[in-house]
């Protein structure tokens, strides 16, 4: 089984500096690509993880490197990350199984090929991005089926796929050889400041001198920053993926196939998705209910439910200082287990519109927990009320193929330099400027 929990062996323990430029918060993809490029530019960087690199969603993503379909804000930078991760798989080896196989949208109604077509001419023309629209033969003679199941689709060859159950580790060990230092089961407790500034981090393991923290924690995010009195409105959502036995490839890249998503993987099976979600109802549920009821309409298949979320504050606030065991260290590594409801679900969808897997095996089941905003796109900005402090959360499962690019505008950031991109969209004071949420594509 691929999955880091609580007693996955340690594979990062170098020893923590007393002083550091950067400090980031989160060993996920954000966090090492952003480390990399900070060390790349000189600069001393520790990351801390409170469990394992990649050890929630960086590694039970599906997979996808995709700038299809994505919101117009996102695009360039999701562009810039793909030509970000060739060159990774060119450099790094077989650990990051990067492969420009194209990513693909299929249409069996009128709707859905209008929608398609809006997109091509309003976004991905806009950024001189290859996405085309299929014919009807086109379409099903890439999805393998020449019996005429779908009207047309959507197709960007230029996309690609990697493999989440290695890439972030080996990109890690990457920043590790350039001079970046990496602490696994490492929680960092409190942020310190001095004059208002940010001015260190008290780990679990001691004090870190710094004056610049990226808090890079996924799902996590909120929990942290809400000790320090600084408000995010982002909740978990729960995901189901499987993979399946070796079979023979009929489908090369990654594809939505109406309401099942695969993708090819390097060991010749297939990753299993959909869109069906869910969300374990807590405190936070009821505090940010209003921010998310603009973007509850293309949440068709989000499904609330009782249970208890780790990341989630409770309805009375907890707060802990430097001396005390943080929740970070009580929970290390956030593994969910799988929904047999979308399980069983995957295997009606596949029978319904991708036959080719109907009765394949799946070999493996597992969970993540996903990092939402309301509006469904990122967190990419410094935090005005705490001068040092950036945030760079809420990626709402699109942010291991943007990854490379998001730690590339993070890294300009916190560097002082211009990224070159609009981030307006992804600024922190959306939430409580009165602005109002718009959600981002669902595709």
């Amino acid at each position: 089984m691929f999955q880091f929990h609580e007693n996955s062996p340690l594979s990062f323990q170098d020893p923590l500096p007393e002083s550091a430029d950067v400090v980031i918060i989160g060993g996920g993809v954000i966090g090492i690509c952003t480390a990399l490029n900070l060390v790349k530019r000189g600069h001393s960087v520790v990351v801390c993880e409170k469990g394992r690199v990649a050890g929630e969603q960086s590694s039970r993503n599906w997979g996808w490197v995709r700038s299809t379909g994505r919101d117009a804000d996102e695009v360039p930078i999701a562009m810039d990350a793909t030509n970000i991760w060739e060159q990774f798989g060119s450099q790094l080896g077989e650990g990051i199984g990067f492969k420009r196989a194209g990513v693909s949208a299929f249409a069996k109604s009128e709707k859905e090929i209008a929608e398609f077509e809006w997109w091509i001419e309003n976004v991905a023309k806009k950024y001189n991005l290859d996405t085309r629209l299929l014919s009807r033969r086109e379409a099903n003679d890439m999805a393998g089926t020449p019996s005429g199941n779908w009207l047309g689709g959507m197709y960007t060859a230029s996309d690609g796929r990697a493999e989440p159950f290695t890439a972030v580790p080996t990109i890690a060990k990457a920043l590790q050889s350039t001079g970046g230092v990496i602490r696994e089961s490492c929680a960092v407790r409190i942020i310190e400041t001095k004059a208002g500034k940010v001015s260190s981090v008290v780990t679990e393991h001691g004090e870190i001198k710094t004056s610049r923290v990226l808090c890079s924690a996924g799902a996590w995010s909120t929990l942290f920053l809400s000790n320090l009195g600084i408000d995010l409105p982002q909740l978990a959502v729960k995901g189901t993926v499987a993979r399946t036995a070796p079979v023979d490839n009929f489908f090369e890249g990654a594809g939505v196939f109406d309401d099942i998503c695969i993708r090819r993987r390097q060991d010749g099976g297939y990753t299993i998705a959909t869109g069906f979600c869910q969300h374990y109802i807590g405190a936070n549920s009821f505090r940010y209910l209003f921010k998310f009821v603009p973007s509850m309409g293309s949440a068709s298949e989000l499904i609330p439910l009782p249970g208890r979320d780790p990341t989630q504050q409770a309805f009375f606030r907890r707060h802990w200082g430097a001396d005390d065991v943080s929740p970070f260290e009580e929970l290390r590594v956030n593994n969910p287990p799988s929904s047999g409801l979308a399980l069983n679900g995957f295997r009606r969808r596949l029978a319904k519109n991708v036959p080719q897997l109907a009765d394949v095996e799946l070999t493996e089941t597992w969970a993540g927990a996903i990092d939402a905003t309301p509006d469904v796109v990122p967190v990419m900005d410094s935090v005005d009320s705490c001068p040092g402090l950036f945030l760079a959360t809420g990626f709402s499962g699109h942010g291991f193929g943007i990854g490379p690019g998001a730690g590339k505008v993070m890294a300009d950031l916190i560097d002082g330099q211009d990224s070159g991109y609009d981030l307006s969209r992804f600024r922190f004071a959306r939430f409580s400027d009165g602005s109002k949420m718009r959600p981002g594509p669902a595709i």
